[in-house]
């Protein structure tokens, strides 16, 4: 089951990387900091959406039980891509990738876990209506 898990995670991975593209290149040339980060979070939530109703036509699980363990499976993936892709590949300080965690200095990253570990439940709910 976990094979087929990591198969509807992957394409997380590009949408992610394109909308921090999409970032960089548009709004976070006008914003502050902190502002880019808070709207690039609620816009990759907003891909991932469009995402979960798109599987949800072709993925069909079979509890929500299910959907849960695949959406922790999800977040450990995303975790560990992260802190990997973000240190090793993006030479970016372990502090730099902790920071976004950080909600009491208005750092709301871990939305994107929260969405992340939702995903396969909204996929489920999705496919039922």
């Amino acid at each position: 089951m976990t094979g087929l898990w990591f198969l509807y995670w992957l394409p997380l991975v590009p949408i992610a990387i394109a909308n921090g593209v999409l970032r960089e290149f548009t709004y976070g040339k006008h914003l502050p900091e902190l502002r880019t980060h808070q709207l690039g979070t609620l816009a990759a939530m907003a891909f991932f959406t469009v995402y979960f109703w798109i599987i949800s036509h072709v993925w069909t699980i079979p509890s929500y039980g299910q959907a849960f363990k695949a959406g922790a499976f999800w977040v450990l993936l995303t975790i560990l891509f992260e802190f990997g892709f973000g240190h090793y590949v993006m030479k970016q300080p372990w502090s730099r990738l902790l920071a976004d965690y950080n909600v009491t200095k208005g750092r709301i990253w871990v939305l994107i876990l929260f969405w992340t570990f939702m995903g396969p439940a909204m996929v489920r709910g999705f496919s039922i209506l």
